[in-house]
């Protein structure tokens, strides 16, 4: 059964970054697609991004798009969450997700079966 754990979350000014961190154990991690959603106060859970098996191919929400970046590093089971520009509206909690079906996973939350507890990302003005 695959696990996941989110690090890197924590208090950031507006225009900042940081780093997200998941880390999987369990299954193959280089045969399934990751994904990054979030939950602001008062809101539902949303899609921020997703990355396929191989690292190739990634797919943004509009509102981080130029901002955000996800990358993976197979060798390490690591999926990451780079967030520049940041802006208050990306406060949320943030969870990291496998779909362990597929090899991509888009933005379907349905795909995906494996999820963290997330991190708090604070970011002030």
């Amino acid at each position: 059964q695959v696990q996941v754990v989110e690090s890197g979350g924590g208090l950031v000014q507006a225009g900042g970054s940081l780093r997200l961190s998941c880390a999987a154990s369990g299954g193959t991690f280089s045969s399934y697609a990751m994904g990054w959603f979030r939950q602001g106060p008062g809101k539902e859970r949303e899609f921020v991004s997703t990355i396929n098996w191989s690292g190739a191919g990634t797919y943004y929400a509009d509102s981080v798009k130029g901002r955000f970046t996800t990358s993976r590093d197979n060798a390490k089971n690591t999926v990451y969450l780079q967030m520049n520009s940041l802006k208050p509206e990306d406060t949320a909690v943030y969870y990291c997700a496998a779909a362990t079906r597929w090899g991509s996973a888009g933005r379907d939350y349905g795909r995906y079966d494996a999820w963290g507890q997330g991190t708090q990302v604070t970011v002030s003005t």
